[in-house]
């Protein structure tokens, strides 16, 4: 049985899933670029507390809430690299038909942990749902009628 659909969701799925990697990646580096000292980010924070807009506990707020950002960027880039792995092992499983039930349950948990409401994980659900309810052919043909196992004349009813 041919599993197109799944295969092409699951790898345009991991394709996003891997550019939004790279993409938070990026991020990580900037933020931790941003915060070393004697960088960009230094002047950046010269800058803000000089600036008459901005009162000390908005520049404090500001600062404070980028070292937020630097540890929970760090948190999506895991989450991400667990989703792709889980995306590949399903992707071995659903191939060459070996265990589609498995390859749904690593989509599903791919998904989970690719966002559970991003476009990423919708394509992952999709795909667990078809390797869930799609059916092998039924080829087992009853062989009585087609094949003459008797030897008389007269077929059985």
């Amino acid at each position: 049985m041919q599993r197109t659909a799944e295969k092409v969701l699951a790898i345009i799925s991991l394709v996003f899933t891997i550019l939004t990697l790279i993409g938070s990646f990026f991020l990580v580096s900037f933020i931790k670029l941003f915060n070393a000292e004697g960088t960009l980010g230094e002047e950046v924070r010269m800058t803000l507390f000089t600036d008459p807009a901005f009162s000390d506990e908005e520049v404090e707020l500001i600062l404070s809430s980028m070292d937020v950002l630097s540890s929970f960027s760090w948190i999506v880039v895991v989450l991400l690299v667990i989703s792709i792995v889980a995306t590949i092992i399903g992707m071995v499983y659903m191939w060459n038909n070996k265990n589609p039930k498995l390859a749904g349950i690593m989509f599903i948990i791919g998904g989970l942990f690719a966002f559970a409401i991003s476009l990423m994980a919708i394509l992952l659900y999709a795909a667990a749902i078809l390797c869930f309810t799609r059916k092998p052919p039924y080829n087992d043909l009853n062989d009585s009628y087609t094949e003459n196992n008797y030897e008389d004349s007269m077929r059985p009813l």
